[in-house]
C-alpha cells in the first residue's frame, strides 16, 4: 500500500506540473497574484481600464527622473491603492518596475513568451526605467550603518556577485 500511494503521489504531481506547464503555453492565467493593471477575463491577463492608468503614470514619473518616494507619496494622498489593496510602498514600485508582464511578456518557471499578454507600458520607457534603477541601486544596509564604510558600493562577492555590507557592534559591556 505504501509504494502505490507512493507512485499515485508523483504520477499526481507529474500531471499537475504537466498542466501547468500546458497552461502556461496558451499564455492562461496560473494563479497567484494578479498585478496592478491587469485582470482575469476568461483565463487570460486583460488590460484593467481603471489601474492601467496608475501603472503608466508610475513609469513615466520614474522615467523623467522623479524619486520612488515622491510618487509613493502622492499615490498615497491621492487614494490609489496596490493590487492587494495596500498603500503603495517603496518596495511596491521596486516589483512594478522589475515585472516584465508590463511590456507584453508571459513569464512561468522556464517558459517565456513575448506577446503573451497585453503590453501597458512601452518597451522604451521599460528600459529608461530599469537604466535609472540599475544606477540606483544601493547597497541593502546602507540607511542601518552607524558609521562610514570605505567600500560601502566597491566591494562585491566573488561567487554571486552581490554587494558586500559591513557590520559592526559592540558586546553586553559596550566594547567593540
Amino acid at each position: 500500500l505504501e509504494g502505490m500511494a507512493e507512485f499515485y503521489s508523483k504520477e499526481l504531481a507529474q500531471k499537475v506540473t504537466r498542466g501547468m506547464n500546458e497552461t502556461a503555453l496558451k499564455c492562461n492565467s496560473c494563479g497567484g497574484h494578479v498585478p496592478l493593471g491587469y485582470k482575469i477575463e476568461n483565463k487570460k491577463f486583460v488590460v484593467d481600464p481603471t489601474t492601467a492608468p496608475i501603472v503608466v503614470e508610475a513609469f513615466e514619473r520614474y522615467a523623467n527622473g522623479e524619486t520612488v518616494a515622491e510618487i509613493c507619496e502622492s499615490f498615497n494622498n491621492r487614494g490609489f491603492r496596490t493590487a492587494k489593496g495596500a498603500e503603495f510602498n517603496k518596495n511596491s514600485f521596486r516589483s512594478m518596475f522589475q515585472n516584465e508582464r508590463y511590456i507584453g511578456i508571459y513569464k512561468y518557471k522556464d517558459i517565456r513568451i513575448e506577446g503573451g499578454v497585453p503590453a501597458i507600458v512601452s518597451k522604451e520607457v521599460f528600459e529608461v526605467v530599469q537604466r535609472r534603477l540599475k544606477i540606483n541601486a544601493q547597497a541593502p544596509s546602507r540607511g542601518k550603518a552607524k558609521v562610514d564604510y570605505l567600500l560601502a558600493q566597491k566591494l562585491f562577492c566573488g561567487h554571486c556577485e552581490a554587494a558586500m555590507t559591513g557590520v559592526s557592534g559592540t558586546s553586553k559591556t559596550e566594547q567593540k
